[in-house]
Order: C-alpha cells, then structure tokens, then sequence
C-alpha cells in the first residue's frame, strides 16, 4: 500500500502542476522580475498547491495514525492558506509570521509536540526549558520554515534541498523505527520530486511561498517528532540535516549586522546569488548546492551512529569547513575573513 501511495502521490503532482499553473496565472499569482530576482519572464507561482495537494491524496490513501496528525494537516492548511495569500496578493511579512504562529501554536498544543528538555553532553545532567519550552519550540517551527523560503531563488533550489532533507529525514526515522515520520516524509518527498520535473532550470512555474512555507513548515515539524526524545544529539541531527538552509539563514544575518544594515532586511547575496557570482551557470549552481545539502545529510546520519568525541570531531570539522566556505564565497560580504586572514598571517 505504501507503494501505491508513493506512486499516486508523484504522479498526482506531475498531473496537477499543470493545472496549477494556470490557476497562478488565471488569480494573479505571479512573479515579476525585479533587480533581487534572477530570472527575466514574469512566472506563475503557486505551485506548492499542486505538492500539497498530491501529498494529501498520499495522506488519503494510506491514513496513517498518529496523535499529531489531524493538528498537523490543520497546521499545514493554515501554512497554504498563508501561502497562497501570499503569492496572490504579497502580504506584509508580520501577516505571514502571524499565520506562521497561528500553524505552530496548533501542533504544539493540540499535537503535543515541543521540547521539553535536552540531555547534557559528559554529564548525566538535564537542561529543562521549563515554561520556555513553548518559545523555543515556536522559534524552531517558524526559523525552519523562513529559512526554507529564504533559499527559494533559483529554479529547484528549494524544492531540491527539501526533497534531500526529507530522505534523509526519513532515512533517520527508519533507523530509529518511527513508522510515522516515514510516511509523512517520503510521501512529501515524492509529491516535491513530481514538483520538480515543472521546476528545475528552466522552471516553468516556481512553489512561490505556498510551497516553500509549506515544505520548511513540515520538515521543522517532522524534524521534531522524528526526535522527540531530544537529547543534545538528537537535537544537533536535525540542525545538520538542514545545514543549508540554517547556515544561509545565520550568515545573511551576520552579513545585515555587519553591513549596519536590518537583520531580515531583503538582499542579493545569499548562498546561490554569491555562488553565481563566482562564475558558476544557473543549473552549476542548483547542483552544487544539492550536493552540498546531500554532503550535510549524510553527515547527520554519521552523527547519529557516532561517539561523543566523534560527534564532536565531526562538527568541528564541519564548522570549520563551512567558515571556510563562506569566506572564500563571499557569503557573509566581501570582507569577512578572519579565519583565511589567520592563515595568512601565520604563512607570513
């Protein structure tokens, strides 16, 4: 049955993209070209509808039972609702976080899903949030979910990076027996994978913030029941897993501040915009970052079945790595380079 539904779900999304599209056109939903967006046409968006509508008719068919489902799809509904508002009539940023919350609000207390506490490293001790449990769950929910839209500027950018965090989402929940996550993520995966034959350079229609808002939305949320247990490990797999999109996130944060200029203020040089920059095609681009997402995947994955001290090596490394990454790209500004100006100070 699980195989019937994973088959009806992306050919659903192959068949209804289309019909999105025109739906896009026909209300408005459109997006124009201006000086941060990359491409020159004006395009339909929308098309997350067509994903979450394919992932439902998944949903339908298989039903799987879970204490969290039914706040999830309402959750998930107000996200498309939010979403498709959006596209449609570009809603001010406070009413996408407001109808951000409003999903968040419902998993966490109709769904019973937040952190609670985190197992301590070399310790038998425990952090408990306490009556922070509910704001840090919140910020986990609606960070996921920006920095999913925040990568959404190249054709299959988003749709791919999310579609190699929800396998290795499931990957994870087949490891640790969650039957649940399973579903509910590769059902998501495939729904996006039909997606993408619409969307990958050059993109005929583009997931607009329905889709993106939606996929972060989800995968912040399964993220969380797949790791429900959170233990200091458990809460650093699911950080790696969406290493791309948190790390994009956090430096173009940094880049704001030490620009003097507003953290969450709209510019043109995240992670894609720098790498084509540098020289790279549109497509170069998308499949550098799926390889650098798949690398952070895999990466989450070796976490998990690691050591403490293997764990720790692994992060190290990792963080050194991005750092690196980041200074020679450009990604946090041109003169943002104390680890290479080390370097270079200690090769003189």
């Amino acid at each position: 049955m699980t195989y019937l539904a994973w088959i009806v779900a992306f050919i659903a999304s192959i068949l209804l993209t289309p019909l999105v599209k025109r739906l896009a056109f026909r209300v408005g939903a459109v997006d124009r070209p201006n000086y941060r967006k990359v491409h020159a046409d004006i395009m339909p968006r929308l098309g997350g509808l067509a994903i979450y509508l394919a992932f439902l008719i998944g949903i339908l068919i298989l039903r799987p039972m879970h204490e969290a489902m039914l706040p999830l799809l309402i959750g998930s509904f107000v996200i498309i609702v939010t979403g498709v508002l959006d596209d449609m009539f570009e809603i001010s940023a406070k009413a996408k976080l407001f109808g951000q919350l409003i999903a968040a609000t419902i998993v966490i207390f109709f769904g019973g899903i937040q952190i609670d506490t985190i197992n301590l490293p070399f310790s038998n001790g425990e952090l408990d949030f306490g009556f922070l449990s509910i704001p840090v769950t919140i910020i986990w929910i609606v960070g996921i979910t920006n920095a999913i839209n925040l990568i959404d500027g190249l054709d299959g950018l988003a749709a791919g990076v999310s579609t190699i965090a929800l396998i290795t989402l499931a990957g994870m929940a087949f490891i640790m027996g969650d039957t649940f996550v399973i579903i509910m993520a590769t059902l998501l995966a495939v729904s996006t994978i039909g997606f993408l034959f619409y969307n990958f350079h050059p993109a005929k229609i583009f997931m607009g913030d329905t889709g993106a808002l939606f996929l972060g939305f989800m995968i912040s949320v399964l993220a969380l029941l797949g790791f429900k247990n959170v233990t200091f490990v458990s809460l650093v797999i699911p950080i790696i897993m969406l290493g791309v999109p948190i790390s994009d996130t956090f430096f173009a944060i940094l880049r704001r501040l030490l620009n003097k200029q507003p953290p969450f203020s709209p510019d043109k040089s995240h992670l894609h915009h720098c790498l084509l920059n540098v020289g790279f095609t549109h497509r170069q681009t998308v499949i550098i970052i799926y390889g650098i997402a798949s690398m952070f995947g895999l990466a989450a994955i070796v976490f998990s079945m690691a050591k403490l001290w293997g764990g720790i090596l692994l992060i190290t490394v990792l963080l050194i790595a991005i750092e690196l990454f980041v200074e020679i790209i450009g990604l946090a500004g041109s003169n943002y380079r104390p680890l290479l100006n080390l370097v270079r100070n200690k090769s003189k």
